[in-house]
């Protein structure tokens, strides 16, 4: 079973092999086609930064449907993802301890992200984005490199940069000698009442970071402000890992609060809309400081990250705890597409740039094509290339 949210091989607490959880590769593959589908909005709509945009005027419904959409995404998708390899970070340490598996990270993460910050993304910016100046690729590319541009420059790989760092941090934390206690999952009533608990510590950490610091605030190509989700869900990962709440957790309990949990944010992400400002175009409090608009989009986020979590957690073990040929070769290939699609996605929204689509059909077909793209060029391409140990 994986033992990052992205990578491959990892071992059960107990150093034994355990099966592999097929659903959870499937989820895996699931998310990174949602952040090309991100990406092809970010080229589209108003919202969101994205190497190339190619955004033109949209009326009130399609400005609507892209905040929200992105906005949805944006509240689950990623934070999904640290959960998971929060989950099976406690296994591969207990197997490997702390210097094989840091080094393990180093290898997995640490050298595919520096791959995109010194050759992907510099070719992604020069030739197809056009924003890194003139004067020559070589020139710009050491310029890059001197005034320390680089560091602010991974990408979608901040996602790696960041597992990282998280998983070097979890890394002394087990290397001072502490470990997680074996949570057991308790009642229904117990359980529901500690997501309910899970979900307001993680809008009101958010809530109180964003009044100090704003949520389109990049620091290194990561956004501060984001950061709380991100923990609270790699740390929730890492403390199910020994209570098996992967595979333990109740399939109706988790369909039930995810539904009311969505529910719940449907009225909330209405009034937040109505009454927020965002109709006349006045969006500056739903990024942060200190008022009710922030706080309830902060409150907004965290439903849907937890509510969508439990859901795609029961949807697919039931359902897609299986793969066949397609399946298993989306998952093989899922990381390589993370690494490899934002010049795909780009060289494909050029040549879709005169094709007159409204925006939302537009999106769609470029995420069709970048997946297609991406998919192709890590199995034909990066799978077949020295880094296909690491890809």
């Amino acid at each position: 079973m994986a033992d990052t949210s992205l990578g491959t091989s990892a071992a059960t607490v107990n150093a034994h092999r355990a099966p592999r959880l097929l659903f959870i590769d499937n989820v895996r593959w699931s998310m990174i086609i949602l952040v090309l589908s991100m990406h092809a909005c970010d080229t589209y709509s108003p919202f969101g930064n994205w190497y190339y945009v190619d955004r033109r005027p949209t009326g009130l419904g399609t400005t609507l449907f892209f905040g929200v959409y992105q906005s949805f995404l944006q509240a689950f998708f990623m934070a999904l993802l640290f959960f998971i390899a929060g989950y099976f970070s406690a296994a591969a340490y207990d197997r490997k301890g702390f210097a094989p598996f840091v080094r393990d990270r180093l290898l997995r993460l640490g050298v595919p992200t520096l791959l995109y910050m010194f050759v992907i993304g510099p070719l992604t910016q020069y030739f197809l984005s056009w924003t890194w100046g003139s004067g020559g690729f070589g020139h710009q590319w050491l310029k890059h490199v001197r005034d320390g541009e680089w560091l602010s420059e991974t990408g979608p790989m901040w996602f790696c940069a960041a597992l990282l760092l998280f998983s070097i941090v979890y890394g002394l934390i087990r290397r001072s000698g502490w470990s997680e206690p074996k949570v057991s999952l308790g009642d229904d009533r117990a359980l529901g009442l500690g997501l309910a608990g899970f979900v307001i510590v993680m809008a009101a950490s958010t809530f109180l970071v964003r009044i100090a610091v704003d949520e389109g605030a990049s620091v290194l190509n990561v956004h501060p402000a984001d950061f709380p989700q991100y923990v609270l869900m790699f740390a929730a990962g890492a403390l199910g890992c020994r209570g098996n709440w992967m595979t333990g957790f109740p399939e109706r309990l988790c369909i039930r609060f995810g539904a009311v949990a969505l529910a719940g944010s449907v009225p909330l992400i209405a009034a937040l809309i109505l009454f927020g400002g965002g109709l006349q175009g006045e969006t500056q409090q739903y990024s942060g400081g200190f008022n009710w608009v922030s706080a309830g989009k902060c409150l907004w986020e965290a439903l849907v990250c937890v509510g969508m979590g439990l859901l795609v957690l029961a949807v697919y073990r039931r359902s897609f705890d299986w793969q066949g040929p397609v399946s298993k070769w989306l998952s093989e290939n899922a990381f390589g597409v993370y690494l490899i699609h934002p010049p795909i996605l780009i060289g494909s929204a050029i040549l879709l740039h005169a094709l007159a689509l409204n925006a939302i059909a537009k999106a769609l077909l470029l995420t069709a094509l970048a997946a297609a793209g991406s998919f192709a060029a890590s199995a034909l391409v990066l799978k077949k290339s020295p880094l296909r140990a690491i890809v």
